[in-house]
């Protein structure tokens, strides 16, 4: 019998039902996160409309989640790691969720920046949350895949978005659109905070300990202290991550803010046809990180080491994106470029999962969430530049040429930081 067929057969079934109740809580809490993150990028030409909001002001709004969320990163891979992922992610779920309801209510600019900044607090623990989840609860050879898994949820989310938010904005205006996509997080956080356990707070037998740890001891450190957390920002490797994923990032939010205005403004299609052909981009990416997690899995137990496998991913994954961008503006057809938005999304969302990956495999156990949140930190606060950057280009030159030019430049760039500055793994100072 092999040993990665050996570690499976040690799976206890509360092992497996819990491992089956947290993969399915943290996929359907990936949909409704995203579909969140989409509504503004959907009610982007009414809202701007009704409110008198320039292109430039609506950037300025759209960064202001990512810098927000970018900043609460930092606190919260600390919480994450001492407190864990029942407490800090359930109370994230419920913040957004009800910042979301109460976005239907704003009235000026200045209040929709506060609805925004709430917004990106609250989502600020849900990746790196659901990342150290399954870093507890799976055997680092089974983790790819539900790593894909809820990662492909963001995505399908995003596909999701569209067609439902279209569908509720037409029907109850903006402003009630918002108000009714804010209910199902908040009873997803009563859900999660009620049955959910930390692995900490979980006494295991031997054959359950000896599942988790089939591949060697877990590298942990007991609890993170401020001196190793300050040491993280000392690493080479660590800022060769944020600027990698930064690539990544810039790519994702650039498409999830501005893509439905692209759309309208270069192939001339409604707003009702656009929540339909949004569905394509989102619906690739999908697919994208859900294949990532299979592929790295099946290197991984064929004796590739982890991190190898994900940096090659990583690499790959970025250079095709990056290649895909700069054809998009020379498809012809809402349907077509819609396509080729949607290979750009699929590469950037295969390369992305692995970026996750490469944190499970790179950090000791008990510094994963701290490492992923300054990951997400660096990666957003370059990212956050990419709505602005493109808002107050496209009142000037009125064309998403340029502005797609430079976001293949961004990421064939940042994809070079995985091949010459992320080598060596994170260890925690003492």
């Amino acid at each position: 019998m092999s040993q990665a067929s050996s570690s499976t057969s040690l799976k206890s079934r509360r092992i497996a039902k819990i491992q089956l109740f947290a993969v399915s809580t943290l996929a359907l809490a990936g949909i409704i996160n995203y579909i969140d993150r989409g509504s503004l990028a959907i009610a982007n030409t009414t809202i701007r409309a009704d409110l008198g909001i320039s292109a430039t002001r609506m950037g300025v709004l759209l960064s202001i989640f990512s810098m927000s969320y970018a900043l609460s990163q930092l606190p919260m891979g600390v919480l994450l790691d001492r407190l864990g992922e029942r407490i800090v992610l359930g109370a994230g779920m419920f913040l957004w969720s009800a910042t979301q309801a109460a976005t239907g209510l704003i009235g000026s600019f200045n209040s929709f920046v506060t609805a925004r900044i709430g917004l990106g607090i609250g989502e600020s623990p849900y990746v790196v949350g659901a990342v150290k989840t399954v870093n507890d609860w799976f055997d680092v050879r089974d983790r790819a895949s539900p790593t894909g898994i809820f990662n492909s949820c963001t995505a399908f989310g995003q596909a999701m978005a569209p067609p439902i938010l279209t569908v509720a904005m037409l029907a109850f205006g903006w402003r009630g659109m918002f108000m009714l996509i804010g209910i199902p997080g908040i009873l997803l956080s009563i859900v999660w905070f009620a049955f959910y356990r930390d692995r900490k707070n979980v006494q295991l037998d031997d054959a359950e300990k000896a599942y988790l740890e089939a591949s060697g001891p877990r590298n942990t450190v007991a609890r993170i202290t401020l001196a190793q957390w300050l040491g993280l920002f000392r690493l080479r490797t660590m800022w060769g991550m944020m600027l990698g994923f930064g690539g990544i990032n810039y790519t994702a939010w650039l498409y999830m803010t501005w893509m439905p205005s692209y759309l309208e403004a270069e192939h001339h299609v409604s707003i009702r046809a656009t929540g339909l052909i949004a569905v394509i981009p989102f619906f690739c990416g999908g697919v994208g990180m859900l294949l990532s997690g299979f592929i790295a899995d099946f290197l991984v137990r064929r004796g590739v080491r982890p991190i190898k496998t994900h940096r090659t991913i990583l690499v790959a994954g970025m250079t095709c994106s990056g290649l895909s961008t700069l054809l998009v503006p020379y498809i012809h057809g809402a349907t077509a470029a819609a396509f080729g938005i949607g290979m750009a999304l699929f590469f950037i969302y295969l390369a992305g999962n692995s970026g996750w990956g490469l944190v499970q495999s790179i950090a000791p156990a008990g510094i994963v969430a701290s490492v992923g949140t300054i990951q997400n930190f660096g990666s957003f606060v370059f990212a956050s530049m990419a709505p602005i950057l493109t808002g107050w280009l496209l009142d000037r030159t009125h064309s998403f040429h340029l502005t797609l030019t430079i976001c293949c430049m961004v990421t064939l760039a940042c994809a070079l930081s995985y091949v010459f500055i992320v080598k060596d793994p994170i260890m925690a100072e003492s």
